[in-house]
C-alpha cells in the first residue's frame, strides 16, 4: 500500500486506469538496477527511457548538482548567461563532427526537434529560399510529441487525433525482416528503396519546395532498426544534390549508444542539424539541445539586424546551470570510463554475441543490434495470443528485468556501464521470461481446443 494517491498525476504514454488497478512503482535505483517497493531488484535493460547511459545513482553527478544549486540555481537565459552553460557547450564540441560547433539548448528531445525544424526554416529564408518549406520524414520514425515533431511522426498512433502540419512526405521504414533477419550490425538491404522513394518525392514536390529531411540514424521507438549499409551516406548525398538540409534526430543515438559519441561520428556522416537530449547529462536533469553547423548560424546572423535577437525562440530552462553542471559531471564519467566507444569495442561484441544467442528461442523471427542497442522480434502467428510483446514485457518485470515492448519487438538499450556479468543476467532473465510466456500460451491453446 502507498501513502500517496494515484489519482492526481496523469502519466505519459500510460494506460492510467490499468496502472491504478496494478501499480508498478520503483522506489530506488543504483548502477544498472531499479528496485521495487518490496525490494526486488530489476535489471534496467532500457536505461530508463534510453537516457541513463552512465547508470543510476552516480554520486559525482549528484554532488555537482548540489554544489550548483547552492552557488547559482537559476538565472534567465534570455539576454543573460551562466558559466556552466557556456562551459558545457564548449566541452560538447569536442565530440561533435568538425563542422558542428554550436548548440541551442532545450529541455527535451521533443523541444529539440521543433527547434531544429524552426532553425532549418529560418535558414532557408535567410538565404533567400523561402519557398523551401516542406519536410521529409520516415515511416515508423519517432520525433517527439510537440506539434512539429508529431507532424514528423511515422508512428500512426502518435499522430491520430492531433493537429499536424500538412507539408510532410515520408520515406519508407527501414525494417525488412524478410531480407535482413538476424543481421549483425548494419543489414544489407534497403538503401536503394530509400533512394528511389526520395527521388519520387523530389519529382512530385520539386526540390525547391523542400526545406529539410529529418531521420533517426537508428530507428528507436519504431523497433530499434539500424540503417542498411550505405543508407546514411546516400541520404546525405541526395540532400546535397538537391540542396536540402539534413537533420539527424540523435535523441536516442547520442552519447555513446552506437559505439561513438554520436551516430554521425560512428557512421562518418555529418548532418546540418542534430537533435539531442535524454543521455546528454545521464538522464539526471531535463535537458536537450540542437547542434548546428557553423555556417547555418552565421547565415542567420548575417541576415538579421544587429539590434534584435537572431532567433525569436527559447525556453525558460534552456541551458539552466543545474542541468549544465550535471552534464559536465556526466561528460567526465563518459570520457574517463570510455563509455562513448565501448559499444564498438569488446563490450559491444560481448553484447552482440549474447543477444544473438537468443535466436534459438521459439517464435523469434529477427534479432538486431548496433553498439549497445538491441531488439528481438517475435511472430505470434499460429498462437492464440494476438501479441506476445506485452506478455513478455510483464513477465520480464515479474522476473526482475525491465525490457521495453514495441508491439512484438522487445527493445533493449542498457546503461553503457553494464558489465559482462549483468549482460549474462539479462540473457538469463529474458530467456526464462520468454520460455514461461510461450509455455503458458501453448498450454492455454491446448486447454481451449
Amino acid at each position: 500500500m502507498t501513502d500517496y494517491s494515484l489519482e492526481n498525476w496523469w502519466q505519459p504514454f500510460t494506460n492510467v486506469r490499468a496502472f491504478r488497478d496494478n501499480p508498478r512503482i520503483f522506489t530506488r535505483a543504483d548502477g544498472t538496477f531499479l528496485y521495487k517497493e518490496d525490494g526486488q531488484d530489476v535489471l534496467d535493460i532500457t536505461a530508463g527511457l534510453w537516457c541513463c547511459n552512465i547508470g543510476h545513482g552516480r554520486k559525482e553527478v549528484a554532488d555537482a548538482v548540489h554544489a550548483q544549486l547552492m552557488e547559482i540555481d537559476f538565472a534567465p537565459p534570455f539576454q543573460f548567461g551562466t558559466p556552466p552553460a557556456f562551459k558545457f557547450a564548449e566541452r560538447l564540441m569536442q565530440h561533435t563532427p568538425a563542422d558542428i560547433n554550436r548548440i541551442f539548448f532545450t529541455n527535451s528531445g521533443s523541444e529539440a526537434v521543433d527547434t531544429a525544424l524552426k532553425i532549418a526554416h529560418l535558414y532557408q529564408h535567410a538565404r533567400g529560399k523561402g519557398s523551401k518549406s516542406r519536410f521529409i520524414s520516415r515511416e515508423h520514425g519517432y520525433h517527439g510529441v510537440n506539434v512539429g515533431g508529431t507532424s514528423m511522426q511515422g508512428l500512426p498512433s502518435n499522430r491520430h487525433g492531433f493537429p499536424v502540419l500538412e507539408q510532410v512526405d515520408f520515406l519508407p521504414g527501414m525494417l525488412d525482416i524478410e531480407r535482413n533477419a538476424f543481421s549483425r550490425g548494419l543489414p544489407e538491404h534497403g538503401t536503394q528503396e530509400m533512394a528511389d522513394a526520395f527521388e519520387q518525392i523530389i519529382a512530385l514536390r520539386g526540390a525547391n519546395s523542400i526545406c529539410a529531411v529529418i531521420v533517426e540514424p537508428v530507428s528507436g521507438a519504431g523497433g530499434m532498426v539500424p540503417p542498411p549499409k550505405g543508407y546514411l551516406e546516400k541520404i546525405r548525398e541526395l540532400c546535397d544534390e538537391h540542396d536540402i538540409l539534413l537533420i539527424f534526430d540523435e535523441v536516442i543515438t547520442g552519447f555513446g549508444r552506437t559505439g561513438s559519441a554520436f551516430a554521425s561520428t560512428r557512421f562518418g556522416v555529418t548532418p546540418d542539424l542534430m537533435t539531442s537530449a535524454k543521455a546528454i547529462n545521464g538522464g539526471t536533469v531535463p535537458m536537450g539541445g540542437v547542434f548546428v553547423r557553423d555556417e547555418i548560424q552565421q547565415t542567420i546572423f548575417d541576415h538579421t539586424p544587429t539590434n534584435v535577437p537572431e532567433f525569436f525562440h527559447g525556453n525558460t530552462y534552456a541551458g539552466t546551470p543545474v542541468a549544465a553542471a550535471a552534464g559536465l559531471a556526466a561528460l567526465d564519467i563518459y570520457e574517463r570510463e570510455g563509455l562513448f566507444t565501448c559499444g564498438s569495442e569488446a563490450k559491444g561484441q560481448y553484447w552482440e554475441d549474447a543477444l544473438h544467442s537468443l535466436s534459438d528461442l521459439p517464435q523469434v523471427i529477427d534479432i538486431r543490434n548496433i553498439g549497445i542497442l538491441g531488439a528481438v522480434s517475435f511472430d505470434p502467428q499460429h498462437l492464440p495470443a494476438k501479441s506476445l510483446g506485452p506478455k513478455i514485457h510483464q513477465r520480464c518485470l515479474d522476473n526482475g528485468l525491465l525490457c521495453r515492448a514495441v508491439g512484438d519487438h522487445m527493445v533493449m538499450s542498457p546503461p553503457l556501464s553494464i558489465s559482462h556479468e549483468e549482460i549474462d543476467l539479462f540473457i538469463e532473465r529474458f530467456r526464462k521470461s520468454v520460455t514461461e510466456v510461450l509455455g503458458e500460451v501453448k498450454v492455454s491453446a491446448v486447454a481451449s481446443a
